[in-house]
């Protein structure tokens, strides 16, 4: 299916260009794979420029990490750890998203200059619906998540977890539109290990092609994950392996942003599947 996704500055035809590559750049002393590596804003800019060389098309910057148990962050500390990594990267030809929950962060964030808000709680205050309506080139992507992030681990349920974290995305989309979010603006995420037991999760992935169906481009967001961890039994920082694999069932299934840690190898991944999908075009 043909989709455009409008980002802020960018407006991706995802049936041109093929699955987006979002590489992550957590701003953060505490994030599950790789916290305090670029916490301080230098490093988190050279990591960030790093991606961008490597191929990767949005960087998804966060400054509160969202791992269970997680301590909750200030929201003038996450604005302050974002907005100095958000002034030098605006100007490069790559969206900014910031991953955030929290309207003001939001709205700083896109004064700033930032493309796409990524909300692990899927805009469900109504203050940050309200935030993104008053942008009207903003991309959202749209996350489910049961519970919240500090207790999302310890009992999640489900009847038919596909079903109801279909169900919830497409609501959650339609409730958005009505605000006057046009479609084309909106991405879903169904949230791999928010609130999902092991089993849950690989069942998502199974079935990612119902959400793929959709008129709305999907996110696939597993890297380095403990779905990843548990099957394959290594540390957060061994799984690139594991988390390669997982992107090329995401594609099978139709995936159209694969947001990563390790931008360079998922590259070589989608450049081989690419060739074998469409042909090579180069000698």
């Amino acid at each position: 299916m043909a989709v455009t996704w409008q980002c802020g500055r960018f407006e991706f035809k995802l049936d041109q260009t093929g699955p987006l590559l979002m590489g992550i750049v957590n701003v953060t002393p505490d994030s599950f794979s790789d916290g305090g590596m670029f916490a301080e804003t230098d490093a988190a800019i050279a990591h960030a420029l790093a991606l961008v060389n490597e191929g990767a098309h949005i960087l998804d910057i966060g400054g509160e990490s969202t791992r269970p148990g997680a301590a909750p962050v200030s929201t003038q500390q996450e604005i302050s750890r974002v907005l100095p990594v958000i002034e030098v990267l605006r100007d490069l030809d790559v969206a900014i998203s910031v991953d955030t929950c929290k309207p003001e962060v939001m709205r700083a964030v896109l004064e700033a200059g930032a493309d796409l808000i990524n909300d692990v709680t899927g805009f469900r205050d109504p203050q940050a619906s309200a935030v993104v309506a008053a942008h009207p080139n903003c991309g959202l992507c749209v996350m489910h998540m049961q519970g919240e992030p500090r207790t999302m681990q310890k009992q999640p349920s489900y009847q038919d977890v596909v079903f109801e974290v279909l169900q919830y995305l497409l609501a959650q989309a339609q409730t958005l539109e009505a605000k006057g979010i046009a479609q084309q603006r909106i991405c879903l995420d169904p949230g791999f290990g928010f609130g999902k037991t092991l089993s849950q999760n690989y069942d998502l992935l199974r079935e990612f092609r119902q959400f793929s169906a959709t008129a709305y481009p999907v996110m696939l967001g597993v890297s380095r994950k403990s779905m990843v961890g548990l099957v394959t039994q290594k540390s957060a920082k061994e799984r690139l392996p594991g988390s390669l694999a997982a992107a090329v069932c995401g594609l099978e299934r139709g995936a159209s942003v694969l947001r990563v840690h390790d931008v360079g190898p998922t590259a070589d991944v989608l450049r081989v599947w690419r060739s074998v999908t469409s042909g090579v075009t180069f000698e």
